[in-house]
């Protein structure tokens, strides 16, 4: 009897051994998994050579990061960084989070005939058009895909219906204010290559294109506070406050907010970031700004220092003087626990409350300026 019990309990610990061996090999064969797919060309390259030694040179750059300007914790809840994820990934949701089929309206516009009016069309997110002096200026486009993974950071029913294809058949300036997955898409970039004449980045991002095949003469990286004139159009790089990154190297490359001027206009667009005094910094460099493209959407009390609170979108406005705007960062992607509405209201409780021409327009709908 007793060696039959030893043969039972040999047996036990031999399934458990084998048990943990499996689980091992599984472990080990997913995080090789991961780190391949971590080496695929849309993940980037951070920056060398030439390129790293002007970053080094940035008064942005500090201990091997891009600072903003004024002291800035990424996530403000007193929960901490991985308690504040483990919540928004599994803790209770609110209602309203996804918007049904055809509740967020769409225009089919034949962008391959556009006149040669100043205009402005918004694909949804942060991805929109501008037409400056019959120039085309593609700004942050992402028609594929808002994440690393297909599966997260799915486009609302319905909105994702813009493609390369769809664009202008030139491209005179690309234009990225920083590389997050929803303002900076791979594909995207690569179908439009050949059809991009310039890309305007902010520094670190221009290994990226380079990296993916792009010409270097044909890229125009600046710091914050830099400014280059290319064929007649001005872009100005100004700074924001946010983060960067495309894997687990955050801050390596730097985030800002653009002023492009053309001949007769002023166009602001935010970027992503928080609230600080920069846009009444921008107002006073930059009077009689005609049209301010302002970041609205995917707020969080818990990371309230890196985007743009309800409360603060008017003041933001009003303080960079603006004739009139538009708000982006909403509508297409989910990225905070708001209801997808939320940012709509929020635009009109702003222009109300501050005397404001607010610009409403629909995913694809041609606007004359």
């Amino acid at each position: 009897m007793l060696i039959v019990k030893m043969s039972r309990t040999n047996k036990k610990h031999s399934f458990f051994f084998m048990l943990t061996i499996l689980f091992f090999i599984l472990l080990v064969f997913a995080s090789l998994t991961g780190l391949l797919y971590c080496l695929h060309p849309k993940f980037g390259k951070t920056a060398s050579g030439e390129r790293l030694e002007r970053i080094r040179h940035s008064r942005n750059f500090v201990n091997e990061h891009f600072k903003n300007e004024e002291p800035t914790v990424l996530m403000t809840s007193d929960k901490g960084r991985f308690a504040t994820l483990y919540q928004f990934i599994f803790g209770k949701k609110s209602d309203n989070l996804t918007p049904k089929e055809g509740e967020i309206p769409v225009v089919h516009s034949d962008l391959k005939r556009l006149t040669d009016d100043d205009q402005y069309v918004w694909f949804g997110h942060s991805s929109f058009l501008l037409r400056l002096d019959g120039k085309n200026i593609l700004v942050d486009p992402v028609f594929y895909q808002g994440s690393p993974v297909s599966f997260i950071n799915k486009p609302f029913p319905g909105t994702n219906v813009y493609k390369p294809k769809d664009m202008p058949e030139t491209i005179d300036y690309l234009v990225i204010s920083h590389d997050h997955w929803d303002h900076l898409d791979y594909q995207t970039v690569k179908e439009l290559q050949q059809r991009i004449k310039h890309v305007i980045c902010p520094l670190g991002i221009g290994e990226d294109f380079e990296y993916w095949g792009f010409e270097k003469e044909k890229i125009t990286e600046m710091d914050w506070n830099e400014h280059s004139t290319i064929n007649g159009m001005t872009f100005h790089c100004l700074p924001t406050r946010h983060f960067s990154g495309r894997g687990f190297w955050n801050s390596k490359t730097l985030p800002a907010s653009w002023l492009i001027a053309s001949s007769k206009r002023k166009v602001f667009y935010t970027g992503d970031g928080g609230y600080s005094n920069r846009f009444k910094r921008f107002g006073e460099a930059f009077p009689d700004i005609d049209l301010a493209i302002m970041e609205n959407g995917q707020y969080n009390t818990a990371w309230a220092n890196i985007h743009t609170l309800p409360q603060y979108l008017g003041k933001e406005v009003k303080e960079l003087g603006a004739r009139r705007f538009v708000t982006v960062h909403h509508s297409k992607f989910r990225l905070a626990h708001h209801p997808w509405h939320e940012p709509r209201e929020n635009e009109q409780k702003a222009a109300k409350e501050y005397d404001l021409q607010l610009i409403v327009c629909k995913i694809g709908e041609i606007i004359k300026l």
